[in-house]
């Protein structure tokens, strides 16, 4: 069955607390979603306040045209007591360049007496005067039924009534939304179910939140009883818990269900779409989000690496590259052996568990866990440790010097200072940066010192940075200090770990690992 993919991320997802999106990062994600193959993209909420501005991010993005995925803007229906063709928002958009509209209309019957301040009858003529307006201007119309599943509780003809008035009206699709996250599968797969039956000849949606952690399973839920539109959220963003969660509502309903919700060709780009929009976003990444975390498919325990080896499907429900992510394995003691031979496999040496090589690299890997390295999440200082303990490669450069000075008279962004000295080639260069903090003031530093003998670095950033202290019975100050970081070049993303008593020393050795990783994987020298 053919699902159309309604993305609100710009609009829904910046409801978000700490989530401001600027023109030029809607941009972005509109050039992602689009890429991706989503049917249809939500640009934010058209009011006096934002028209223009919507009206001007249209312009820039196109607002869909030939193949291109249409944006849409949610809007209101009209104010009680006035004429649709008399409300200045809406004559501007009747006006603007959207094509397509999404309607939000009252679908509660105590909502429309105790929020809007008018009466059923009201509410009910609100939305077929809005729906008919935009209709009569050329829009495609969806209705966004508010409240639906609560207000089919209360009274359920009522809420019945507002779909059919919206449907009158002429809107191609009505969105049953969950407005306050609170419902269940179950229950909620009957209640669209009924009002799919209902309307037989319109198409219907669903809006899910996660309030109480069931968003992307009503979403599933919803299909299976007849919803053939699903307005989902990159990484889930949206008010209070969220929304249902684009990334994992696609590959459920096209991988596991076999329903067409973007081009098959497509699917392998959601692990890179992910991350590339919540960097664009600067979004914090969950890594243990399903299909496209880096956690998904990753293992740790040395039973399971070594039945996944032998059958992936001992520990996988599904082929990691379907969505473009792929398999990891942690090496640590806690793996042995058979990690190990699987790390070396990754690049290209068929080495058995039990080979001299395997226990060199056990030996390297326990003396850096005994000075408090740690690689669950750092696979690239992994795989540089396992190289060169078998002297599989040589470092591409040499850092000869680092030095940090802190001015408190300098602005805010050059406070710190650092000076980088590094060799590469027989070549020395060196380099100054300055920064918000030390760590950001070395990488400048190391990045201007590297570039020009590695131009293959140049677009190379760091995305996040994590410490955590290891105190056991020490004074916390006197601790490990693991410092990891996550570097991304627009194409692959990778992560490096350092470890020391010293914060600052620690973050720069996962700095240094890192922009080594990188090198080495772009001259082929280790395979990502």
């Amino acid at each position: 069955m053919k699902i159309e993919i309604y993305d609100a991320t710009l609009r829904e997802g910046s409801q978000t607390a700490g989530v401001v999106f600027s023109e030029y990062e809607k941009l972005k994600v509109i050039a992602d979603l689009r890429a991706l193959g989503i049917a249809c993209i939500e640009a934010g909420y058209y009011a006096a306040n934002t028209c223009a501005a919507l009206e001007e991010l249209a312009a820039k993005a196109g607002a869909g045209e030939g193949d291109e995925a249409p944006l849409s803007v949610l809007v209101r229906t009209r104010r009680p007591g006035i004429r649709a063709c008399d409300d200045p928002v809406l004559v501007s958009l009747a006006g603007g360049r959207y094509s397509r509209v999404a309607v939000v209309g009252k679908a509660l019957l105590s909502q429309v007496t105790e929020v809007l301040g008018t009466d059923a009858a009201e509410n009910l003529a609100m939305i077929r005067d809005t729906v008919g307006y935009l209709k009569a201007a050329g829009k495609s119309v969806i209705f966004d039924a508010e409240h639906f599943f609560d207000g089919l509780a209360e009274d359920p003809d009522y809420a019945l009534a507002t779909v059919r008035a919206a449907a009158e009206a002429g809107a191609e699709t009505a969105v049953l939304c969950d407005t306050n996250g609170g419902m269940l599968p179950e229950a909620l797969a009957g209640a669209v179910a009924q009002t799919a039956k209902a309307f037989p000849g319109l198409r219907i949606g669903i809006h899910t939140h996660n309030d109480i952690g069931m968003a992307d399973a009503c979403a599933v839920a919803a299909v299976g009883a007849g919803a053939e539109h699903v307005q989902c959220t990159v990484a889930g963003i949206g008010e209070r818990c969220g929304n249902a969660d684009l990334f994992t509502v696609i590959p459920v309903l096209q991988v596991k269900l076999e329903h067409d919700c973007i081009p098959a060709g497509r699917v392998a780009m959601l692990t890179r779409t992910a991350r590339h929009i919540c960097q664009t976003a600067n979004l914090g990444f969950d890594e243990s989000e399903p299909f496209v975390g880096g956690h998904a498919f990753l293992h740790k325990a040395g039973l399971h690496i070594d039945a996944v080896r032998k059958n992936p499907s001992s520990f996988e429900h599904m082929d990691p590259a379907v969505t473009g992510n792929r398999r990891s394995i942690v090496v640590s003691e806690l793996s042995g052996r058979a990690a190990v031979a699987d790390l070396l496999e990754k690049n290209g040496y068929e080495i058995g568990k039990d080979s001299p090589e395997t226990r060199k690299i056990m030996e390297a890997l326990m003396k850096a866990e005994a000075g408090g390295c740690q690689y669950d999440n750092s696979e690239a200082s992994l795989r540089l440790l396992a190289g060169y303990a078998l002297g599989l490669y040589e470092k591409p450069f040499r850092i000869l010097d680092y030095k940090l000075s802190f001015s408190a008279e300098a602005a805010p962004e050059r406070r710190w200072t650092a000076i980088v000295k590094a060799e590469a080639g027989g070549e020395e260069q060196l380099r100054v940066g300055e920064g918000d903090g030390p760590v950001n003031a070395l990488d400048i530093a190391a990045h201007l010192a590297l570039k020009h003998r590695f131009p293959c670095i140049a677009p190379v950033k760091m995305i996040d940075i994590k410490a955590r202290i290891d105190s056991n019975d020490a004074a916390a100050s006197a601790s490990i200090v693991r410092v990891y970081v996550e570097y991304g070049d627009g194409t692959d993303v990778w992560r490096t770990m350092g470890a020391s008593t010293d914060i600052i020393a620690a973050s720069w050795q996962a700095l240094v690992d890192a922009y080594e990783y990188c090198i080495l994987l772009r001259e082929g020298r280790v395979r990502d």
